[in-house]
């Protein structure tokens, strides 16, 4: 079920004149719809901002919105509201496509908290590697020089028309294992959602500082395999 928030600042409807909840976008009163909403993309939903979310009733409450919200639905009303069911259903599919997807919207609720997350973030403070403008992970750092060593071989060979069979499977042994590294840190994402929907203040800024790190980290990952992937041409 979705939980509706209460707005801190009712604003009343441009139709009805009659106070509502600032998020919502269409007015509970007389059904007009809305000019879009300020607040975040879990209000478009009227869901309480969490981790751990319902996306089988995420998936149908998009659904019921976006036929509401078609514009079809505005052929004769006026142009402001024509003007709006396409901002709304905008705004719509954005929050969609950031809350339906679990790296997405823990990136964006952190971020809704003052995390600093992105790749002018990631990893002010370690030692640089070669992939990129990224840093690589302490714990990595013997595997990215490796890779890169290997990567730098590979685009030789391939730039002098050879094939090298055993370089091409050491490659494809090291993009799997850094898929499974990603897995792990996935795992690892899941399970502090909970520590931050369930806990207090201090426990969510501890959750918060493990997450930045794991997707910092899972950040550097996928650039891996996303750099492997393509010097196999795969």
């Amino acid at each position: 079920m979705f939980q509706v928030l209460d707005s801190a600042v009712p604003v009343a409807c441009w139709s009805c004149s009659v106070a509502h909840n600032e998020s919502t976008l269409f007015c509970p009163h007389c059904s007009k719809i809305q000019p879009p909403i300020g607040g975040n993309y879990y209000s478009v939903f009227s869901l309480e901002p969490r981790l751990n979310l319902d996306l089988a009733a995420l998936e149908q409450e998009f659904h019921r919105l976006s036929r509401k919200l078609h514009p079809d639905r505005f052929a004769r009303a006026t142009d402001s509201e024509k003007e709006w069911s396409l901002a709304d259903t905008a705004l719509l599919n954005d929050a969609y496509r950031t809350l339906r997807d679990p790296l997405r919207r823990t990136e964006y609720l952190l971020k809704l908290h003052g995390a600093e997350i992105g790749e002018e973030h990631s990893g002010k403070d370690r030692p640089k590697g070669e992939m990129g403008a990224s840093r690589a992970p302490a714990d990595l750092l013997e595997e990215v020089f490796d890779l890169n060593m290997q990567i730098e071989e590979m685009r030789m060979a391939r730039a002098s028309g050879e094939d090298d069979p055993v370089l091409a499977k050491s490659l494809s042994e090291a993009k799997a294992k850094f898929e499974g590294l990603q897995a792990e840190v996935d795992n690892d994402l899941h399970a502090q959602w909970t520590a931050w929907d369930n806990g207090d203040e201090p426990a969510r800024q501890a959750a918060q500082k493990t997450m930045v790190a794991l997707l910092d980290r899972r950040r550097y990952l996928s650039n891996l395999v996303r750099e492997v992937s393509e010097t196999m041409g795969a």
